[in-house]
């Protein structure tokens, strides 16, 4: 479907869809044919999600996009963790055997926020 339908059926706009589409939290999807925007049912059930989550976190679509770019790059999540601990929100850095199970987790698709450690 053309993206006037898609942003009617999700209750949005054209433009914040293809300002998603520019975050990165829509695939870029065009009609081989044409160079106008397609989207399909997975499409738009990806942005429903990206939706719900701004909403129940209460975050913006740029905050949701930076927390995927810091899921996928080792880097950035790192340097995440360190401002975490600087400013006191994370309490120690998980060891390596905590971060292994935790990726061992995310491969089985049964990841979770680390537990805490004893201390």
């Amino acid at each position: 479907m053309r993206i006037t339908e898609a942003a009617r059926q999700l209750g949005t706009t054209p433009r914040m869809l293809r300002y998603r589409e520019a975050l990165g939290l829509l695939p870029r999807s065009r009609s081989e044919h044409t160079a106008q925007r397609q989207y399909d049912d997975r499409d738009l059930a990806a942005v429903q999600l990206a939706l719900d989550l701004e909403r129940r976190y209460d975050v913006t679509p740029a905050a949701l996009a930076f927390a995927l770019r810091a899921l996928a790059e080792p880097s950035v999540a790192a340097d995440i963790r360190n401002l975490g601990y600087r400013t006191g929100r994370l309490s120690a850095p998980p060891t390596q055997a905590e971060i292994d199970r935790e990726r061992a987790l995310r491969w089985l698709g049964r990841s979770g926020v680390l537990p805490p450690r004893p201390r």
